[in-house]
């Protein structure tokens, strides 16, 4: 299979601007909260859907779960 290469020369680009980088670095995308580590016991059906659903995501079902945990504890919390 080859690649080809693309090369747009036809037509005008137009004006442009250039903006600051307004995206955070790197080090900032990772989330660093404490976690505590529980045992919790949930349906068959809840693990099978987030199981499949973070099969397809390929993403660890956990992760799902704790998401779904911390944004309910956001939401529904006096603190915010």
């Amino acid at each position: 299979m080859s690649k080809k290469t693309v090369k747009y020369t036809d037509g005008d680009i137009g004006k442009f601007k250039i903006i600051d980088d307004f995206l955070p670095a790197p080090h900032e995308l990772v989330k660093k909260s404490e976690t505590v580590k529980i045992t919790l016991s949930l349906s068959r059906e809840s693990i099978d859907f987030f199981k499949d659903q973070a099969d397809k995501l390929k993403v660890p079902y956990q992760r799902m779960i704790r998401a779904l945990v911390d944004d309910y504890a956001e939401k529904h919390s006096s603190h915010h």
